[in-house]
This record gives C-alpha cells, structure tokens and sequence, in this order.
C-alpha cells in the first residue's frame, strides 16, 4: 500500500513528538494531572497489577499499557527510537512508610526506585519526576535480625538515598527534592509527599508555587466532596451494635466538632468526619468538614457522622449545657466541660447547646464514605471511572478504595507538569468537573 504524503508527515510527526511515561501508573492519578496539563493522555503507562491497569486503560484509552514489572520492560524497546520528554514514576511506597511500623521489609520492593535510574541511562528522558512517602528520604541498607528478617539499618539511614541520587548525577542530571501538601495545589486532601525533579535539558528545575493556603484562595473543604443525597443511617437502628470503640470515636466527635467547636451544620444536623486509623503513631479521631480531608488510605477510613438537632425550649440550668445516657446503662447527665461517655444504643436523646441556643440530639447517623467521594477527596475529576474497567466490568468496591489510596493526587501532577514542561502543556483551564 502506497503511503501518501500527508500520512508520511504524520508518522514522522509521531516518530519524532516527545513522549510521556508514566512508571508505576496504578489507577491513573499521575496520569490525569499529566494529561490535565498536557492536555492529552501519556503516551505509555506500566504497572504489574491487573486491576490497576483495568481502571487506568478505560480512563486513558489512547495510553500504550504495559502489564508487567516495570524491571521486565525494556525502555529502549518501548519508547521505540521517540525523545522522552518526561518519565514519571512512583515506586511502592509501603515498605518506607511509617504506616508500615516495625515490621520487616522486603527488599526487591525498597528498590523498586531503581528503575528510574535504568530509564535514566538507556533513553535519557528530559525530565524525571519521582514522587513517594517523606520516609523515601531515610532510604538505606537493610540487616537481618536472629529470624533472617530484613529491618532498615538505622544507623544508615539515608545512605542508599544518597547513593540514587549521585547515580542520577553522575548520568547528567541536576537533582532536587522537596515536600508538597495536596492542599496547597487545589485538591481537598491534606496528603504530604516526597518529591524528587531530576532534568538533563540545562533548563532549571521549577517547584511550582501553592495556589491554596493564608494570603491565598482557602483550601478546598472536605465537604465539597461529600455527596449529600446519600442517606446517613442511625446507629441506633443497626441489626448489629457498633464497636464501643466506634461510639467512643463518635461521642469525642461530637465533642469536639460539635460543642467545643462551632458545627458544620447541614438543615439542622450537625456533621464531621470519624477517622479509623493511627497518624504518627497516635490515634486519630475525626475531623471537621471545613477543612481538607486528612490522608487517604487504602482502606476506607472514612466515617460520616450525622447528629440531628432539633430545636427546643426549654429553661437553661447553670453548668448544664449536654446530656447523654451512658452505655453502660445509667441515666446520669454530665456537661461538656469534661468528656463525654460512650454514647449508648438504647437511649439517643441529649441536651446540648449549639451557638448558644438549646438543642435535643434526636438521633445519630454513620456511614463511611463512599469510593467516588475518597476519589473526590483525592482530587480527581468527578467523572474519573471508577466503578468499571474498559471492557465494562463491575471494578469491586474495595479495589477502588485501594486504587484511591494509592494514586498520586492529580494536582500534584498537573503543577509539577506546567512548571517544568510548560512547552508541553496547554492553556490553563479549571479541573474538568462532572457536566
């Protein structure tokens, strides 16, 4: 078949246009903030999880999708002979985070980073972003204790850190690092991560500025991502109590976010956030809704909580501003200037003194989140798919969470992208948001 001219422009066109690589691309979050900049989708995406690449192919149908180790790619095959402009990658961050604790590391996983260096010196892309966990920074030698498992080398910590980076300079690369907050670049997220820029091109490498925060436009709140029509079911009604220790999570809720603190109220409920995890090393109890959402995990941790008030007169008695029954089953008031107990299941009805008038609490509600408002919360566009891959399959509610969890919020790449490539990118236009 004959090839006319115009298709001969074309292909030399494609031959010779800089691509995108996204390393490590889970769910697509790196490559939405790419594409929002860029203004068209990566040109290949690798990740060795089928399920991650099933929702990243029916979000980036044009995106070439390898579905293996990113070690088992070969970079010069893949590029095929095109310049690459910029090659991203998060490596597994698990086994540097401090949500791993103390537990043993598997090493083949703390060196995933690697790669990036493979890349570096076989097809030599512009630009290198890495993004990971803070603790990314304390990377260094393993030792084995009298099991045979591995556990970090405090006393080295950083040394192999330090070594990456050096391999990426000795290979002509200037290399910077940072730490960013979501929040600061528009998404509803407090997620803090590690950044690393490394560029060949003798242009200098650019930390984009915050766009959020004080002196700036205010950080987009947690309730903007809540789906409000979604039925908030009581507590009380469940076939099956909660955990005490969920009661004890919502009564220090209520006190915090709804006594001490002014609510954030909704058609005269009340609402915040109940959070199912440690921080640091500290538990977590809640948050209120006027902030961003704290750091989302693989797992739904998620719980919105409902407190419905309903307007009352009654005489206002000195020192009595709260009153709930205990869960252990007696019926002594308390005010809340100490604690509240447990809230109980068998009795809902409280004083309590919001904004200076009197309120009853009629009833508590709980429900977590759903996967579309964490995936909200992480900064995607409304109308990300999530709920199927490209063939049109159910995606399983868990796997979307973990997806969420995982991904890389897209503001972050989408400012990384406009600082540093901004030959590549398009004219700056608000986040697509759901028509």
């Amino acid at each position: 078949m004959k090839t006319m001219p115009g298709q001969i422009n074309i292909l030399n066109y494609l031959k010779n246009r800089e691509i995108v690589v996204d390393n490590f691309a889970g769910g697509g979050g790196a490559s939405e903030g790419i594409e929002i900049a860029i203004g068209r989708c990566v040109d290949i995406a690798i990740n060795h999880d089928p399920a991650a690449i099933l929702m990243h192919k029916v979000n980036h149908p044009g995106t070439e999708h390898y579905l293996e180790s990113v070690w088992d790619v070969d970079p010069i095959k893949a590029v095929r002979g095109r310049p690459v402009a910029l090659a991203w990658f998060s490596p597994d961050c698990k086994h540097f985070s401090k949500a791993k604790g103390g537990k043993p590391v598997e090493k083949s996983i703390r060196g995933l980073a690697w790669v990036a260096v493979k890349w570096a010196d076989t097809v030599k892309p512009r630009v290198i972003i890495l993004e990971n966990v803070e603790e990314f920074q304390t990377w260094g030698p393993l030792k084995k204790d009298e099991q045979g498992n591995l556990y970090p080398d405090q006393k080295r910590k950083g040394q192999t850190f330090n070594s990456f980076k050096n391999a990426l300079k000795k290979l002509g690369y200037e290399v910077e690092h940072r730490e960013l907050v979501a929040c600061d670049y528009g998404a509803p997220t407090t997620r803090k991560r590690f950044f690393l820029i490394a560029r060949r091109d003798g242009q200098p490498i650019v930390w984009p500025d915050a766009t959020r925060g004080k002196g700036k436009l205010p950080y987009v709140a947690a309730s903007s991502i809540i789906d409000w029509s979604i039925q908030t079911p009581s507590i009380f009604d469940r076939k099956i109590p909660l955990a005490e220790n969920s009661m004890i999570r919502i009564a220090r809720g209520i006190q915090k976010f709804i006594f001490d603190e002014e609510p954030y109220i909704v058609k005269d409920s009340a609402y915040f956030l109940t959070h199912y995890y440690t921080h640091q090393g500290k538990e977590v109890r809640g948050s209120t809704l006027k902030e961003p959402l704290a750091t989302i995990t693989t797992a739904n941790r998620f719980g919105l909580v409902k407190v419905n008030l309903q307007d009352v007169n009654l005489p206002t008695k000195e020192n009595v501003y709260a009153f709930l029954i205990k869960y252990y089953g007696c019926g002594i008031g308390q005010t809340i200037n100490n604690p509240l107990d447990t809230i109980t299941t068998k009795d809902r009805f409280g004083l309590v003194t919001v904004k200076g008038k009197d309120y009853k609490i009629e009833d508590i509600g709980l429900r977590m989140l759903t996967p579309r408002e964490l995936f909200n919360g992480q900064g995607f566009r409304k109308t990300y798919i999530i709920n199927k891959d490209y063939k049109g399959n159910a995606y399983p509610k868990a796997a979307q969470v973990a997806r969420c969890g995982n991904s890389v919020p897209p503001p972050f790449a989408e400012a990384l992208v406009r600082a540093n490539l901004p030959e590549l990118c398009k004219e700056i236009k608000p986040m697509r948001e759901a028509k």
